[in-house]
């Protein structure tokens, strides 16, 4: 690809995929602990690693794939078809990744600031988003560089609540579900708009 030099790194940005239907092969605990430790090496707002991360297996994971397909019911067409997709992921992956935030760092941020509470909030909140989803993606390429497909099921927001109550973890602002597992097949990345509609330069 131009403009993308031989490199480990770089390599494993250029290959990532979305991986939704994976094969029969496991994924080791050890495997996954070096993806927790990748996530983890993210940055963070003021060091605060303001996440926690929950590894779904087995019996449990069935029953996320099941909670996801009763709730699809809800919504109109579009939105259901893609939770009932997500659920199909859930399952057929070997493991699952999920990741909340802590809200410490809203907690501790709104009253060390000496701003109005509500803006204090505000700010603090984005930093932990924007902080948990840096170590999403950390998990995602070092996946990449395994040989391990992964999926951000970032539909599954349409059931923040009920995921985090799911998974034992107090409502927050930030929820992510990440399905882990060998690829099944090679997938073909999407079409990438030309990059130079993308940057501009301000001199």
């Amino acid at each position: 690809m131009p403009g993308y030099p031989h490199n480990e790194t770089l390599d494993a940005i250029r290959k990532r995929r979305s991986v939704r239907r994976f094969s029969e092969r496991d994924v080791p605990d050890e495997i996954v602990t070096l993806l927790l430790r990748a996530a983890n090496e993210a940055p963070s707002a003021h060091n605060q690693q303001p996440w926690k991360f929950i590894v779904i297996r087995g019996s449990k994971k069935q029953e996320l794939a099941q909670l996801v397909t009763a709730k699809s019911a809800e919504f109109p067409k579009p939105a259901s078809a893609l939770l009932r997709m997500a659920a199909r992921s859930i399952l057929s992956a070997p493991v699952v990744i999920a990741v909340a935030n802590t809200g410490d760092l809203v907690e501790r941020g709104t009253e060390l600031f000496e701003i109005e509470k509500g803006m204090a909030r505000d700010f603090f909140r984005t930093m932990e988003i924007q902080s948990s989803a840096a170590a999403v993606e950390n998990m995602l390429l070092a996946a990449t560089s395994l040989g391990i497909g992964t999926v951000w099921l970032g539909i599954l927001f349409l059931l923040k609540d009920e995921v985090l109550h799911f998974l034992g973890e107090p409502r927050g602002e930030f929820m992510a579900v990440v399905a882990v597992g060998y690829p099944e097949r090679p997938v073909a990345g999407p079409q990438k708009q030309p990059f130079e509609m993308k940057v501009r330069y301000l001199r």
